[in-house]
Parts: structure tokens; C-alpha cells; sequence
């Protein structure tokens, strides 16, 4: 298994798929081996901010448990990457500590 893994928000899968490529192949550029787990989706913003808390925290424990077993999560959004970060924790009740990165962000770090 890779210790990264690829998560493409719904709005990128939907409408700018080409940005996943993108990202996938500029992670490839620099070296990193990325995975995109399938059974992905979306990262529950749209439901949260439409008042859908209930409905969106189920979700979120299944994005938790698809991700958690990862290093680190590359995203290319940074409005997901805040979600899952500094919204999480509210939906869930705890912190679940997720390694999530936007794209820019972990490249820097590297």
C-alpha cells in the first residue's frame, strides 16, 4: 500500500476532472506514489453547509475509516482540506487527527 493517498472532491470529479489528472501526475513529478482509494466521495461540505449535520456525519465516518489508514492525504481543494480538518471534529464529535494536505501545501513540505 502507498503511504499517500489521492482525494479528489466531488466538484473536481464532476466538473474539472482534468485536475485530478493534473495533480496526480504532478505528485508523480516529484516523486510521490500516490493511491486513489475508489470508494471515495465527497468530503460532506456541501451537506454540512446546508444544515444536513446528521446525514453529513455519517459520511464523514466513512471517509475517516477509508482514509485513516494513510500517511497522508493529498487534496487539490483547499475548501475540502479545511472541512475534513477544522470541521471534522464538529461532526463527529472528536478529532480524527486525518493527515490531510492540500496539494500546494504538501509539495512545500516535501
Amino acid at each position: 500500500m502507498s503511504e499517500v493517498a489521492l482525494f479528489i472532491p466531488c466538484y473536481v470529479d464532476q466538473l474539472y476532472p482534468k485536475v485530478g489528472l493534473a495533480t496526480l501526475e504532478l505528485l508523480e513529478r516529484f516523486g510521490v506514489r500516490a493511491e486513489f482509494p475508489e470508494e471515495q466521495t465527497c468530503c460532506r461540505q456541501p451537506m454540512a453547509n446546508s444544515g444536513c449535520f446528521d446525514d453529513a456525519a455519517v459520511l464523514a465516518r466513512e471517509f475517516v475509516g477509508l482514509f485513516s489508514k494513510y500517511w497522508y492525504v493529498v487534496c487539490p481543494s483547499g475548501s475540502c482540506t479545511s472541512m475534513v480538518r477544522n470541521h471534522y471534529k464538529n461532526l463527529l464529535a472528536k478529532d480524527p487527527r486525518l493527515p490531510v494536505y492540500e496539494l500546494c501545501e504538501f509539495l512545500h513540505g516535501r
